[in-house]
């Protein structure tokens, strides 16, 4: 068998034009080859999409997978961001790197099995000897793309940050690690399953001119940039009380605005913020689902894609948001944008237009990821409809109104990750064992 064709399906293709309808979907060397109402099956591997929706693959935009071994941490279930963070620091500050590559593996798993073909991780302290490379592999194992961004932080407590001194790094350090990482690991190909960019933790948690010379390296490196910006609103206000500005204008005098940007959260961006990013393309992972439960707030996405700011989806980390779902997040971008801005502010198709084609387009690889094109990499989502889950459901596209939330059929690069809703690649099981033992590890660590 030389190719891959999936057919029957009523497909998405999230194209210009709006492309959708009973169509097959043809893979071959690791492209889409061809689409078409009955296609000629040649010698392909058949896969039967009767009764099911086929889209791009999801793609995610923010995550801390490390955080994946400390979701619902009582210390911080009802705390807002910055009492989160410290509580949770001396939590992490325990972690290995086997942790980290575990962590990465069970989110990866969780991502993939909810319909995501790439995510973006945001990995910003390396506790106990671990490296950015104990996450690559741990993402590996489960066979969906991957863009490793290498966090950092390096003012501790003592300087007035609010990370403790031990989970801090010496910033020449940091530099020079993520120029060796970049080089080790970053493929600037169109089938890349692995890419690097760099990230500073925050604006609250590394100096001025960390993230100035971070941008001058990541534009030298040809990688991307990505940090959190204007949370909630003790980040605003740390932002005007030590830096005189507010986060959008910080950004901009340090060079952290371009198409080669995307900031997380964004949730109290202001309209002059919201100009800034759209004139200058600068992206924005919304996370409804953390945001929600740091009660951060609702971010104003019908505002940024009315004016043309490239927005992507993230589930952000598992220990504000506790699952790592993607699908099910996007029905929650649609509902908390319905509940800001009225009924008709979000439509099914867009919020998975968010969750597929802005993500890829967020991270940079819209040119050949997040539509169902010919030509396009072979990354697509297959929907089972005739789960008692989506009975009854008149419009089968409206995926996030009434559809399922766990994938039937997932390809990356034309290779089967899901099939029949289980991991192809990996065993749940016994991530998920692995991940209660190091959990029950950390706790009793307390």
């Amino acid at each position: 068998m030389t190719h891959r064709l999936i057919r029957g399906g009523h497909v998405l293709c999230m194209d210009d034009i709006g492309t959708e309808g009973e169509l097959d979907v043809r893979l071959r060397g690791g492209v889409i080859d061809e689409i078409g109402p009955n296609l000629a099956p040649g010698d392909a591997d058949l896969v039967n999409a009767e009764g099911c929706l086929v889209t791009p693959g999801l793609v995610n935009t923010h995550h801390h997978m490390f955080q994946s071994l400390t979701r619902a941490v009582p210390a911080g279930q009802d705390a807002l961001l910055f009492g989160w963070l410290q509580a949770l620091y001396p939590i992490w500050g325990r972690m290995t790197p086997d942790d980290i590559r575990l962590s990465a593996q069970l989110a990866c798993a969780e991502l993939a099995l909810s319909g995501c073909s790439m995510s973006s991780d945001h990995l910003y302290l390396f506790p106990n000897g671990s490296r950015l490379e104990d996450s690559i592999e741990g993402a590996s194992e489960i066979g969906i793309r991957f863009l490793a961004t290498r966090g950092a932080m390096s003012i501790g407590e003592s300087k007035g940050g609010l990370p403790p001194d031990a989970l801090v790094e010496d910033e020449g350090a940091i530099l020079a690690d993520s120029a060796r990482v970049v080089e080790a690991f970053h493929d600037p190909s169109d089938a890349a399953m692995v890419q690097v960019g760099l990230a500073p933790c925050s604006p609250f948690s590394v100096s001025r001119e960390l993230m100035r010379d971070a941008a001058l390296l990541a534009r030298e490196k040809g990688v991307r940039l990505h940090t959190h910006l204007a949370e909630n609103e003790e980040d605003i206000a740390y932002s005007e009380a030590n830096f005189g500005c507010r986060p959008g204008q910080y950004a901009e005098e340090l060079g952290w605005v371009g198409e080669d940007v995307w900031h997380a959260h964004c949730v109290k961006l202001d309209s002059s913020e919201i100009d800034l990013f759209a004139h200058t393309k600068t992206g924005v992972a919304h996370c409804p689902c953390s945001n929600c439960r740091l009660g951060s707030g609702i971010a104003p996405v019908r505002a940024m894609r009315d004016a043309g700011v490239p927005v992507g989806l993230g589930v952000d980390g598992s220990a504000s948001n506790d699952a790592g779902n993607l699908v099910a997040e996007a029905r929650v971008a649609l509902l908390m944008a319905r509940v800001r801005d009225g009924a008709d502010a979000m439509p099914a198709r867009e919020a998975l237009r968010i969750a597929t084609r802005g993500g890829a387009e967020v991270l940079g690889r819209g040119s050949h990821l997040g539509q169902i094109r010919r030509g396009f990499r072979a990354d697509l989502a297959v929907w089972d409809m005739s789960t008692i889950q989506s009975a009854g459901n008149w419009d089968r596209a409206a995926l996030l109104l009434a559809g399922p939330t766990r994938v039937r059929d997932l390809f990356v690069e034309g290779r089967v990750v899901v099939k029949g809703g289980e991991l192809a690649q990996a065993d749940a099981r016994a991530i998920a064992a692995q991940a209660s033992k190091a959990t029950a590890r950390l706790m009793r660590a307390e």
